[in-house]
């Protein structure tokens, strides 16, 4: 009936509501989990069985009803609960009474309450699974879907994947794929696994594949990536790469990491830790990771949709690649945190024919596209009369322009060019971004069309000053308006000395806000440079704020200074390119050290067809005539290249400084070399690395047989004294003496701290954290020979075990049967308060990576009832000596470290609570490790 039907939404809401208060209750601190019907108490909710027992107790005083006992073995959602209420009677003092309700279930949580990337994914997964998120175009003109909830499932067997694989917490992964559905299952997979993504551009062409892997292998050593995710091709060639990232553990591709795989609990996510790794394009000596947190990123993206104001309307359209950040955030994950489609395409089919991108927008019905500044230019040039006839751009309402700085000429020619398809010039927005910033940093008003700004030269190359210049002056130069500030974002323009300057003029370029990084991974002198004592960031660009908004000038260190006068490269580079027989986007313009004091040398760079003979001189005269004409100053030297030698960045942008570089190396326009020759060369370069390697490997291997073996000679006399001995006491004394023997033959060194706390007489309860199978070992060595083992039940299975152990009075739980808590409750209570003392770990279990998890509740009521002390106990070292998954231990020491005694205040189960709470922040404070219940 329809009275019925509300009845059981109402009792629906009420079971939930009391679900969630005991786990906010249990799990203080820890970030709110999401409570549904479908969750499993255990895994999703960190209810043990006694957590599962006090709700029982919790829901039979909500309904008025009781719950059989069964119920605790039975139940492992609230589903299941829901159920068993909805079948017991009620108490007579319930019917009496009308059943207490709680509040409405709230909504599923929204992008603006997700504290993490992954949650958002979640969020749309959970509410929309089957709403398309990407479109991706194949070269072969097919088209792939991605769903919500194909991501998340996709993403959950990747992270299961590299779990198996051993990737811990905290550990980088190399993500070196091109565009496509697999880059999305590998990024947040590696998200899932607790794992941290470092994005890494695929090797383009076989002529750039030494230079590339050398770059790359720097990026790997400097993130001291665990694993790498790439492609086919790549994968032959991971000892050269290990040889020079020496904690690379492996290579794999995505066909490794995809099918059926048993689904591992993820470790918790928290908005401070790191979201990923983005690396500027720098030398290969000193790489830059960005360091981007998820509260970084999220901040960055709100404040974008802010200005933007995406709505239900909107589709993005991107050929950008993925490994940048404008692709990356600005495209991928902005349309996923707005839930706006987005339509993808490889940027080589871009390249290849630039009229793909603007077919995407027309056929897709696309409302929002972003592209660096040479991309609307190569759609000037290339796309045909015949072509643009086709086109329908009236729907592009938002065309992103991003470059440092934004080319007037380009965005004029653009506009000019693609009126006839419908393109509205005032949808073109130039903006100003860096991975610093995680993206953006500065928008102009939405609708409102590119501002061009008219300078004088002079004043502004002799003295700093951006004086605008009047309608028939021509000695100007122009610069394109970035926009204001992000909103709660800030930018201000200093200069040498760090003194704000007025509006007009022209310094280093600041900005601060909660997107801003924390600095550069593993890079403290890079990170000094960038982040200022003041809290403001150094962006190393010029620019001058007029009437609030940002026009850059240029990048601070390919500023050319010559005669007093700053002249701008990428004024020049646009100008030289224009000119027939030049290659458009193929200039490079840069200084280098002259040979009076202070002095700077001038180099124009030209990719050309001619580069020798009469043709060559007179392109020469010709750029050497321009630059004159144009900036008052002649190069001093202009070389000409062949097509693709000056070197660029992944997003299309000029690397003037890896330019200056091979030019004064002489390698500048140097043909390519045989991909063969290349493998050699690196081959030679790894052989000492490799050997290095090898050398560590075999002392690791030959220690980890050392160890075995003294524990094989140990075991068997050990197992028999410990056995046959008689009297516990006398037993437990023999423990301790071979574990010290054991230790001492293998070369472990297990110390003691603040031992003196643990109480000499009376029943005491040690909690110690879990790091590793040693802990027991490493505590029997160290703790008086006074303390029983609480042991998981498997370990009575196998006589091997049991025997020494139930000599030594360990006492034997089942933590897969959650009906029997109350009975190995009440036995462990007895012996307590028998006078005995045990070591307890309430973690429940270990695991590879560091970190405190959660504790489970059953100590912490045995002591409340007994009146017992807690000693809080951290173990240091065990993990790294034998982590989890692994049988070969590695050489090093453990630390015991004993706290102050604590005791609980009663015996209810919220001086339970409480002790555990106390309890658990001592550890987190000895052990010096993740919180891994955050």
């Amino acid at each position: 009936t329809s009275s019925g039907q509300a009845a059981g939404e109402g009792d629906e809401e009420a079971l939930l509501a009391v679900v969630r208060g005991l786990v906010a209750e249990v799990q203080p601190g820890r970030r709110a989990r999401r409570v549904a019907l479908d969750s499993s108490l255990e895994r999703d909710l960190g209810l043990d069985s006694l957590g599962r027992a006090e709700l029982l107790l919790r829901l039979g005083d909500a309904f008025g009803i009781t719950l059989p006992e069964q119920i605790l073995a039975e139940a492992e959602s609230p589903r299941d609960l829901l159920r068993a209420v909805e079948r017991a009677a009620p108490t007579a003092a319930a019917a009496k009474e009308p059943r207490r309700r709680a509040g409405a279930e709230p909504a599923v949580a929204t992008p603006e309450e997700a504290t993490t990337l992954l949650a958002v994914l979640d969020a749309y997964a959970d509410a929309h699974p089957d709403r398309r998120h990407v479109l991706f175009l194949t070269g072969e003109g097919e088209e792939e879907e991605l769903t919500y909830g194909a991501l998340a499932a996709r993403s959950r067997a990747v992270a299961s994947a590299l779990r198996a694989r051993g990737l811990g917490r905290g550990q980088t992964v190399g993500l070196m794929l091109p565009s496509g559905l697999d880059y999305f299952a590998s990024f947040f997979g590696i998200l899932r696994a607790g794992g941290v993504p470092v994005p890494q551009y695929p090797p383009a062409r076989p002529s750039q594949l030494e230079d590339h892997l050398r770059r790359q292998a720097g990026i790997l050593a400097n993130a001291r990536a665990r694993l790498l995710i790439t492609v086919d091709a790549v994968k032959p060639l991971a000892r050269l790469l290990q040889a020079r990232a020496p904690e690379l553990a492996g290579v794999v591709t995505p066909a490794d990491l995809a099918g059926d795989q048993e689904a591992a609990e993820p470790p918790p996510v928290a908005g401070s830790d790191t979201v990923f790794l983005q690396y500027t394009s720098g030398s290969t000596g000193d790489p830059k990771g960005v360091i981007l947190t998820h509260d970084n990123l999220l901040a960055n993206l709100r404040s974008i949709g802010e200005v933007l104001e995406l709505g239900g309307e909107d589709v993005v359209v991107s050929w950008l690649p993925l490994y940048h950040d404008m692709g990356l955030i600005g495209a991928w994950m902005g349309s996923l945190y707005f839930g706006v489609p987005l339509v993808l395409m490889s940027p080589l089919a871009f390249l290849a024919r630039p009229v793909r991108w603007l077919e995407a927008i027309d056929r897709h019905r696309g409302t929002i596209s972003a592209a660096p500044d040479f991309a609307y230019s190569l759609c000037v040039d290339k796309v045909s009369d015949d072509q643009l006839a086709g086109l329908d751009l009236s729907r592009w309402r938002l065309a992103l322009n991003g470059a440092e700085p934004v080319s007037p000429t380009t965005v004029e020619r653009f506009a000019e060019r693609f009126a006839g398809a419908g393109f509205d010039g005032a949808a073109m927005m130039p903006v100003y971004g860096l991975a610093e910033n995680s993206l953006a940093v500065t928008f102009p008003p939405p609708g409102r069309g590119p501002r061009i700004d008219r300078v004088r030269r002079q004043a502004l190359q002799r003295e700093d000053r951006a004086d605008p210049a009047a309608s028939d002056e021509t000695a100007v130069i122009r610069f394109v308006s970035s926009g204001q500030p992000i909103p709660h974002h800030q930018v201000q323009v200093v200069d040498e000395h760090g003194a704000e300057l007025p509006e007009r003029r022209q310094g280093r370029v600041r900005f601060r806000g909660p997107s801003a990084t924390s600095g550069y991974f593993r890079n403290p002198a890079a990170t000094h440079r960038l982040v200022r004592e003041d809290g403001w960031l150094d962006s190393e660009d010029l620019g001058y704020l007029a009437d609030g908004e940002l026009f850059l000038t240029g990048r601070a260190k390919d500023l050319i200074i010559r005669a007093g006068r700053n002249l701008y490269p990428q004024e020049l580079e646009e100008a030289v390119g224009e000119l027939p027989g030049v290659r458009k986007g193929g200039v490079a313009v840069f200084a280098t050290a002259g040979a009076e004091e202070g002095g700077e040398r001038m180099v124009v760079v030209a990719e050309s067809e001619s580069r020798t003979g009469e043709a060559a001189e007179e392109l020469r005269g010709e750029v050497a005539g321009l630059c004159s004409d144009l900036v008052g100053s002649a190069p001093d030297e202009v070389l000409l290249v062949p097509p693709r030698s000056v070197p660029k960045t992944s997003s299309g942008k000029i690397r003037r400084s890896t330019a200056r570089e091979l030019y004064l190396q002489g390698r500048l326009g140097a043909g390519p070399r045989a991909v063969w020759w290349q493998l050699a060369r690196l081959a030679v370069s790894a052989v000492p690395g490799r050997l290095a390697r090898l050398r560590r490997g075999l002392g690791e291997r030959l220690w980890s047989l050392w160890f075995w073996l003294v524990f094989l000679l140990v075991a068997p006399g050990g197992w028999a004294w410990v056995v046959l001995l008689p009297g516990r006491g006398l037993r437990r004394r023999a423990a301790r003496m071979l574990a010290r023997l054991v230790a001492g033959l293998s070369g472990i060194e297990v110390r003691g701290r603040g031992l003196e706390h643990l109480p000499r007489r009376g029943p005491v309860l040690v909690a110690a954290n879990h790091q590793s199978y040693l802990d027991a070992f490493v505590l029997t060595a160290a703790l008086p020979p006074r303390f029983g083992y609480v042991a998981k039940d498997e370990l009575r299975g196998n006589p091997f075990t049991r025997l020494p152990l139930a000599r030594l009075g360990a006492l034997f739980v089942e933590r897969s049967a959650p009906e029997k808590g109350g009975e190995e409750t009440a036995r462990a209570l007895q012996r307590l308060r028998d006078g005995d003392s045990l070591v307890i770990f309430p973690e429940g279990t270990f695991q590879r990576q560091p970190g405190l998890m959660p504790l489970r509740m059953g100590a912490f009521v045995i002591a409340a009832r007994a009146g017992a002390p807690v000693v809080p106990v951290a173990i240091r070292g065990t993990r790294s000596i034998l982590r989890g998954g692994t049988r070969m231990p590695r050489r090093g020491g453990a630390l015991v470290v004993a706290s102050e005694p604590m005791a609980a205040a009663g015996d209810r189960w919220e001086d339970a609570v409480a002790l555990r709470d106390a309890v658990r922040r001592r550890l987190l404070e000895l052990t010096g490790e993740p919180d891994l219940g955050v």
